[in-house]
């Protein structure tokens, strides 16, 4: 039998603090391959959201078929309101085969506690 040898790429697919995810922001401000999802409602997003962020309602019929065409090769920073949903939202991706996707740990309710700017 052949065993399978394990991929010394690991995939970048993990949880970070709203300070880790400002520095994230700021590094890749200029990065044509750098997409911030919003997956709240558009209500909420309305409400307030972070500057250049892509809303993605998790809750509409066609949010899979949505994240599903989004390119797998850039990289993701994903958030919600206290990161229960953007945590599944990553975990999605994840299952897909897209390789660099961070979650927002808390939301942008963490975010906002942080006092970080939008």
């Amino acid at each position: 039998m052949f065993k399978r040898k394990r991929s010394t790429i690991k995939s970048k697919v993990k949880d970070i603090s709203p300070s880790e995810a400002q520095d994230l922001i700021q590094n890749n401000k200029d990065n044509p391959s750098f997409l911030l999802l919003d997956v709240r409602t558009p209500e909420e997003f309305q409400q307030s959201h972070l500057n250049g962020a892509k809303l993605i309602d998790f809750y509409a019929n066609n949010f899979t078929k949505e994240i599903m065409e989004l390119d797998k090769s850039k990289k993701y920073l994903i958030y919600c309101r206290t990161g229960v949903r953007s945590s599944k939202t990553m975990k999605l991706m994840e299952k897909a085969g897209f390789k660099e996707v961070y979650n927002l740990s808390g939301g942008i309710t963490r975010w906002n506690k942080s006092r970080l700017p939008h």
